[in-house]
């Protein structure tokens, strides 16, 4: 007997599917071919969802995107959890993990995917800043912090690390890359108004030793 699918329903599973592969043969090692047999769909149902490889790949971006604000809202909403920790927390979650992010980030960061890197760098810009500004919030009114421009203050801070550790846009060696993790740590407790040195433990959470100079 067969089985009929919604459209959703279809659609999400042709997509578990290309993740799945994606992951362990690399996109260009996928065929649709692959994804219709590992589905067990014909070629005109798959069609009928997306056009094409790249179209498979540009909806499992947007789904990533989609999954980035919501591990970070997750991560925000824990109040038991101290302010800078959930700080650091949600900007972890922000790191694609699982399934095919891999070939993802591969795939965004060629020449030709330009548009598609620029719409997950537009969701990280526009959406994490009113997430982090309620952190913010929390510790200006537990005297952690003290600014006037809560929302700008973290605007500014994720196009920095959004466009500086972001490898595509800028090469860093490890010595760099240490030493604008010690920039960054020192201007986000300027621009926060924060105690000197109160936030540099949060390189522990990146593995970093902030006893460390670059």
């Amino acid at each position: 007997m067969r089985i009929v699918k919604n459209a959703e329903e279809r659609k999400n599973e042709i997509l578990d599917a290309a993740d799945e592969l994606f992951g362990l043969k690399g996109f260009d090692g996928t065929s649709t071919n692959d994804i219709l047999e590992k589905v067990g769909i014909a070629r005109g149902t798959l069609y009928h969802h997306f056009k094409s490889k790249e179209d498979i790949m540009d909806a499992l971006i947007e789904r990533y995107s989609a999954r980035l604000l919501d591990a970070a809202q997750h991560a925000a909403a824990d109040r038991s959890i101290p302010v800078v920790e959930r700080m650091i927390r949600v900007v972890m979650a922000l790191n694609l993990s699982g399934g095919s992010s891999k070939e993802i980030m591969e795939h965004i960061h060629k020449p030709q995917n330009a548009l598609m890197h620029q719409k997950i760098q537009k969701v990280i810009i526009h959406g994490v800043p009113p997430i982090l500004t309620d952190i913010i919030r929390e510790g200006i009114e537990q005297g952690m912090f003290h600014t006037p421009y809560p929302y700008e203050c973290m605007e500014m801070i994720v196009i920095y690390a959004n466009t500086i550790f972001d490898d595509d846009m800028v090469a860093l060696t490890d010595e760099e890359l240490l030493s604008r993790m010690h920039a960054l740590i020192c201007n986000v407790e300027r621009l926060l108004g924060a105690e000197s040195g109160s936030l540099r433990d949060t390189m522990k959470m990146f593995g970093m030793n902030p006893e460390a100079q670059g």
